[in-house]
């Protein structure tokens, strides 16, 4: 309604005026295309506030933007590609969300170049998603994000190491990166930043590239330092899924790590995981609580062991501040966990909220 108002009265007498105008910019050079843009510019101004519309954006804001429609391959312009205007690089957007994964292999034969971003463009992805959806992509989306994880030395990191060994990336093959690391000398027992054995999914140790690891001196307790990166520790996500496959791996290469898990940091303290799986929220499926509670048991988890953040307080005690039904398994004498339980108290329950376990 606005812009049939406009092209009418005044505005239409201004029509050549406007076409003059749009000419003189290599926009628009007849009545007919300026009427068009004057139309246009009474819908933007409508708008205004609104998204920037599709048909401002240059071709690769376009292609970014789910709202603008599928991308259509060969719409990039090469320029655009370079100087996108974007806030982030258009490659760790097209790589970090799925959805955009078409977009990559163009962006690269155009010269996208992933050590123009901040973050490599694998990272976001695996922090985005520690095992997206690969068998949902095309041949030529895989094809571009190997190539990013051989062309882009940083993608040797923490959580790229994690995502292409998860299982969805092994069924797509992606796993062969790491091989391929290790065969070209980039995996190396001393200079990385991270532990390789403790960036494996859990689900790849004991593969014949967690042994190939090992035989060239990596160790799981090299896996339990500090690193860059924002998923969990291999030792961590093993606990938290309940992986007792994984951590029995652990175990038998640490076996310090049933009663303590050093901090990731030096600033931290470290953790036990017993208490830890007694926490509300930390499993994953909170209902493998108790079989994992039973299995540490076995292992030589010590119920009695003080928490490190609060060495008057044992694991039996926090249980009983949480009110926790494992109580029981914990310490089947009565008296015993009682007595050791200042938890029953208001004063314990707020206690606990006061100091929670340490990460």
């Amino acid at each position: 309604m606005a812009a049939t108002g406009l092209l009418g009265g005044c505005a239409a007498t201004s029509v050549l005026t406007f076409a003059y105008e749009q000419a003189n910019e290599g926009q628009c050079i007849s009545a007919g295309c300026a009427a068009a843009a004057i139309a246009q510019h009474a819908i933007d101004k409508v708008t205004e506030g609104d998204p920037t519309p599709c048909h401002r954006l240059n071709s690769v804001e376009r292609a970014l933007s789910e709202r603008c429609g599928a991308y259509r391959p060969g719409s990039l312009v090469t320029k655009d590609v370079t100087q996108s205007g974007l806030p982030r690089c258009p490659l760790t957007l097209a790589a970090r969300n799925p959805a955009l994964w078409p977009v990559l292999p163009e962006l690269l034969a155009k010269g996208a170049s992933p050590e123009a971003c901040d973050l490599p463009p694998l990272a976001a992805l695996a922090q985005a998603d520690a095992c997206p959806n690969f068998a949902a992509a095309s041949p030529e989306s895989l094809a571009a994000l190997r190539w990013l994880a051989v062309a882009d030395a940083r993608a040797i990191h923490h959580d790229v190491v994690r995502m292409l060994s998860c299982p969805g990336a092994r069924s797509a093959g992606l796993d062969t990166v790491l091989d391929g690391w290790l065969a070209h000398g980039q995996l190396p027992a001393r200079g990385l930043a991270f532990g390789p054995l403790g960036a494996l999914h859990p689900s790849h140790l004991g593969s014949p590239l967690s042994q190939a690891l090992e035989a060239q001196g990596h160790s799981a307790r090299a896996g339990l330092g500090a690193y860059d990166g924002q998923l969990p520790s291999g030792f961590d996500h093993a606990l938290r899924h309940a992986d007792h496959a994984a951590l029995d791996w652990w175990f038998a290469r640490a076996p310090e790590l049933i009663n303590k898990v050093p901090p990731r940091q030096g600033n931290q303290l470290p953790w036990l995981p017993l208490a830890r799986v007694l926490t509300p929220t930390y499993l994953a499926q909170p209902d493998q609580q108790q079989a994992l509670v039973a299995y540490l048991l076995s292992r030589g988890a010590d119920p009695w062991r003080s928490l490190p953040h609060e060495p008057s307080r044992s694991v039996v005690a926090y249980a009983w501040q949480l009110q926790s039904p494992l109580v029981a398994l914990l310490d089947p004498v009565p008296s015993r966990a009682a007595a050791a339980s200042p938890g029953a108290t208001a004063a314990a329950a707020g206690s606990v909220a006061a100091a929670p376990l340490a990460r």
